[in-house]
């Protein structure tokens, strides 16, 4: 019975059945390929880093693994043949040291010059003993020449007569002993003419005697104001040529190491300091002996003044002593 009711309700039941079991399964099984399909990728884009990890961690103990077949391969040749040394290239520092002189003195600086520089140094350094020789001359020549116008004077002061003052003078020949010469010598060859006339006579020839002393002391003064204004200047110029010298050098060593460049500095520096000690000493000597020769022609302008004095006393004496006679006898 069972059987027969299927068999009689089966043919309809059975399709709708089959059709509804079938479409049931094909939703399934498209649906399964679409999530297959949709999250394949995005399981394979997760996981890459698995496997390159892995292999990171797997490199290392591959590469420590030790290989018996390279092991003699390279402790073969290293015992066999062996190294040659690396030759070892100086550091730019060390050829910089080498090119520098050792002596850093002034001579060696003046030995390891230009030779441009070594004729300003050599030029300066003829000026400054030009300049201390003339200081030492010019000194002794003042000094001797004051104290002759100074006995002079004192005997002109504490004489009565010009007669009397010429024989109580310094034997030397000075410019101050000169002027009493000069005025007894014009006065005995003026003898019976005009006393105006023989007065103008001696003030010129005084005139003339102080003209050629002042003229005699200031020799050599005028090397000292040349030195004192130009030698500066040569040192600089020194300084200059050494100056460029030391960035020409910079230039062939391509560097701009000081130590390259101290020494072509250093020399042109020693050129300056030689023109500033030629140059100062030179200005200072110059402006003591311009104040002492002015004290000498003054002391030598007083001498002549005191010469002038006595003469015109001894010139009214004369003439006194001619008229009275003479006054006398008139009377």
């Amino acid at each position: 019975m069972p059987v027969r009711s299927i068999s009689r309700t089966s043919p309809g039941r059975a399709v709708f059945r089959g059709s509804f079991l079938a479409s049931k399964g094909a939703a399934i099984l498209s649906l399964g390929i679409f999530l297959a399909v949709t999250s394949g990728p995005a399981a394979v884009w997760a996981q890459p880093a698995a496997p390159a990890e892995t292999h990171q961690h797997a490199a290392p103990a591959a590469a420590t693994a030790p290989t018996p077949a390279a092991a003699p391969a390279t402790t073969a040749p290293s015992a066999a043949v062996p190294a040659e040394p690396v030759p070892s290239v100086p550091a730019p520092e060390s050829v910089a040291d080498a090119r520098l002189p050792h002596d850093l003195s002034p001579w060696g600086m003046f030995m390891a010059a230009d030779l441009v520089v070594k004729a300003v140094m050599l030029g300066l350094a003829f000026a400054s003993v030009l300049t201390w020789s003339v200081w030492f001359a010019k000194s002794l020549e003042l000094l001797f020449a004051r104290r002759a116008v100074s006995r002079t004077l004192k005997a002109l002061r504490g004489a009565v007569t010009l007669s009397d003052a010429a024989a109580e003078m310094p034997k030397a020949n000075s410019p101050a002993t000169a002027t009493v010469r000069a005025a007894l010598a014009e006065w005995h060859a003026s003898a019976g003419l005009p006393v105006d006339g023989i007065k103008e006579r001696v003030a010129v020839a005084l005139s003339r005697i102080e003209a050629k002393a002042g003229r005699r002391m200031t020799a050599g003064t005028g090397v000292l104001a040349t030195i004192g204004a130009t030698a500066p200047f040569v040192g600089l110029f020194g300084t200059v040529w050494g100056i460029m010298n030391a960035f020409i050098g910079i230039s062939k060593a391509q560097t701009t190491n000081l130590a390259v460049v101290a020494p072509g500095i250093a020399e042109a520096l020693l050129a300056t300091a030689i023109g500033l000690v030629a140059a100062i000493p030179a200005v200072v000597i110059y402006n003591v002996f311009a104040r002492a020769i002015a004290a000498y022609k003054a002391n030598l302008a007083d001498t002549s003044a005191e010469v002038m004095r006595h003469l015109s006393r001894d010139l009214d004496r004369a003439a006194a002593e001619v008229e009275t006679p003479r006054l006398r006898a008139a009377e």
